[in-house]
């Protein structure tokens, strides 16, 4: 488990690539202070196990599953990568409850100062993506916790609002629009959609709108 509060920004040093599989080898400084073999470290919000680690760069392997999904697959090497640590437990919770399973990704469709924060507005790939995003909300883009502004069902977008700390501490700083994020939905959302989108022992898609009137009537409400 995460908090989305990112400790540094790592660089990708290089990418081997087999497939849709690849082992990524990160440059980085703090994450390395106590690594061991079998850490699990967010890169860019996802989850990842140290399967190697030197004086100052660790690797990991990406599956099909998560090279589909996330935006890892299209890194390059010298990419900026935001890095944590998986939390300890007795640690500061500052952030929000981070899985590092990222959902999907997202489109940068607009970037604009706004006083002393930059708002990011951001297109889901997938509209269940927004449908499960909650404005004043917490939501995670690139493994950063942050807290949604407002959303625009119309347009498809969410919207953003960063502090200077954040942009300056995280690879956020050189996001632009066009460029894919990754998104990890708040787990209590997903879990309660689930709930109220799958009828009981269905192998059916998870669909939204489940909680109808005459379910609350079956449960006495």
């Amino acid at each position: 488990m995460f908090t989305g509060l990112i400790e540094e920004i790592g660089s990708l040093r290089r990418a081997v690539r087999q497939g849709e599989a690849m082992v990524l080898t990160v440059a980085a400084d703090k994450v390395l202070e106590d690594v061991k073999l079998g850490d699990s470290i967010a890169v860019n919000g996802v989850c990842l196990t140290v399967i190697s680690f030197g004086g100052d760069s660790f690797a990991v392997d990406v599956m099909p599953e998560t090279y589909r999904h996330t935006n890892l697959s299209g890194l390059q090497p010298g990419a900026p990568v935001n890095l944590e640590r998986a939390m300890r437990a007795g640690d500061r919770f500052g952030g929000h409850i981070v899985q590092g399973h990222v959902d999907g990704t997202g489109v940068i469709v607009r970037r604009q100062a706004e006083a002393n924060a930059v708002v990011f507005t951001v297109k889901p790939s997938d509209e269940d993506l927004l449908r499960l995003a909650v404005p004043q909300g917490s939501v995670t883009l690139d493994g950063i916790s942050l807290t949604i502004v407002s959303i625009d069902a119309a347009a498809g977008t969410l919207t953003v609002s960063i502090i200077p700390h954040t942009l300056r501490e995280t690879a956020l700083q050189y996001k632009r629009p066009g460029d894919t994020i990754n998104i990890e939905n708040d787990i209590l959302g997903k879990y309660v959609a689930r709930l109220l989108g799958r009828p009981e022992g269905s192998a059916a898609p998870v669909r939204f709108g489940g909680l109808t009137e005459s379910k609350l009537r079956e449960f006495g409400f």
